[in-house]
């Protein structure tokens, strides 16, 4: 059985793009045709005590046709629970629950089609994930913590960000920026976490040399940080010996703030867009999105707090087509970061036929589209349309699972002509697919892009929790 998806906006070089919020809603208006489908409830914990409940529907798990879409369309919504929100029990309320726990275990075992999210469930929490049929009643309350920092300018202060390609720092009096600086690194396929060491260590020293002395330092990276403890990070992917990222990426943070002995904070780099985005704007419900060297995500809810929710949304699906373009690392298919990305654009560039150097690096291939763009040539256009098309209908999909108002999109990807005619299609695809969506995309200045980062990293810390 084949559910039928019609989008009203189709990726002139990237036709088969199925947008997952299309197909999800072509299956729950199948489930409520069908006698027999009933609702399901996944809620998704930490030790901690923390839970996110996904309430929704499945149909009859019986016969092969409904097993096979039930697959597809629970096995998405498992995957993006993880990634956005974190966590290593689920539990399964609901009239096919019991049949539906014993394929989602199977699929997410370390043997299992999804073994490398297994490896990282267990290596974020030390603990195996688990799949637990359970009445409605024992689905446990939605519980999200919030993380006390940011927010905070007063002293002289450090702001750092770790990125693929790059390593930005700046030194701030009293939330003034008084000096900023880029420096160009190569940290991903590194084996020695010396490197990263050295170079995190060489870029604050040269934000201190503009400060009569340090308050205190915050910074952000791609990853997950707990308590400044490093639990998984692109940035530290070519640490393949366990031991060694044991030992010396693990503690990394932690070792770097006893060098300096100020309060010290590092969290994802996605979580401080959103805080940037929220200071800037004086808004709260705000989702950050930073397309760059992969796709960097944060949130800020509600009531203007950062949430403790994992938000990697480079790993969450947004394009359920049967091949779809894999992703590298994990080994998954039309996964976000090969459309928001410069992975997406070095993708989509041989399909609107334009043909680069094999040498040339993926950064290297984004600046010589955004040249060809600024000539208006009609390929590169494509380029740009099919990222927005394609980002619209993932902003529809991200509603489900984040309340948010405002989305502030960053990163490379959306810089010069281009960019413009990206969020251009994004707001066309939300205006005429999801109408009751009342989403404010929003671009920072120049200024912002530059500054707003480094000034929401370095609030993090709180003065008062010095020695």
């Amino acid at each position: 059985m084949k559910l039928t998806v019609a989008p009203k906006h189709i990726p002139e070089i990237d036709a088969q793009f199925l947008p997952a919020v299309l197909w999800n809603r072509a299956y729950r208006t199948l489930c409520a045709q069908t006698p027999g489908a009933a609702p399901i409830t996944l809620a998704l914990t930490r030790p901690d005590g923390t839970a996110s409940c996904f309430h929704t529907v499945c149909l009859p798990h019986q016969e092969p046709a409904h097993i096979a879409l039930n697959k597809i369309y629970l096995e998405r919504i498992v995957k993006f629970l993880l990634w956005a929100r974190g966590g290593n029990r689920f539990f399964l309320a609901g009239a096919h629950a019991d049949l539906i726990a014993p394929m989602l275990r199977d699929i997410y075992s370390h043997s299992g089609e999804r073994a490398f999210d297994a490896d990282f469930v267990r290596r974020l929490f030390d603990s195996d994930i688990e799949f637990r049929v359970v009445t409605s009643e024992e689905i446990p309350e939605e519980k999200t913590t919030h993380l006390p920092l940011g927010r905070n300018l007063d002293g002289y202060r450090i702001g750092f960000d770790l990125g693929g390609s790059d390593r930005k720092c700046a030194a701030l009096i009293n939330g003034e920026v008084v000096f900023s600086e880029e420096v160009k690194w190569d940290p991903y396929f590194q084996s020695d976490p010396q490197y990263h060491f050295d170079g995190i260590m060489d870029s604050l020293r040269l934000a201190a040399a503009h400060l009569p002395r340090v308050d205190a330092i915050g910074g952000s990276s791609a990853g997950v940080y707990i308590n400044n403890t490093v639990r998984v990070a692109s940035l530290f992917r070519g640490v393949t010996d366990p031991a060694v990222f044991e030992k010396k990426v693990k503690p990394m943070f932690l070792d770097i703030a006893k060098e300096w002995q100020v309060p010290f904070e590092v969290i994802n780099d996605g979580d401080i867009t959103a805080l940037a985005g929220s200071m800037s704007m004086e808004k709260n419900a705000v989702l950050g999105i930073s397309m760059g060297t992969s796709v960097a995500a944060g949130y800020v809810d509600p009531q203007g707090r950062i949430t403790n929710w994992l938000s990697e949304l480079a790993f969450v699906p947004c394009d359920y087509r049967a091949c779809g373009p894999v992703d590298e690392w994990s080994g998954d298919a039309g996964c976000a970061v090969q459309y928001f990305s410069q992975q997406g654009v070095a993708r989509l560039l041989p399909l609107a036929g334009l043909h680069f150097p094999a040498k040339m690096s993926l950064p290297e291939q984004l600046e010589s589209l955004q040249s060809l763009m600024a000539q208006d040539n009609p390929r590169a256009r494509k380029v740009y349309e099919a990222l927005g098309i394609c980002l619209g209908y993932f902003l529809a999909h991200v509603a489900e699972f984040y309340p948010y108002e405002h989305l502030l999109l960053m990163g490379r990807v959306t810089s010069g002509q281009g960019g413009d005619v990206l969020l251009g299609k994004a707001r066309q695809v939300l205006t005429d697919e999801f109408p009751a969506l009342n989403i404010n995309l929003v671009v920072p200045d120049e200024k912002s892009k530059r500054h707003g980062q480094a000034i929401a990293a370095a609030s993090l810390p709180n003065l008062g929790s010095r020695d």
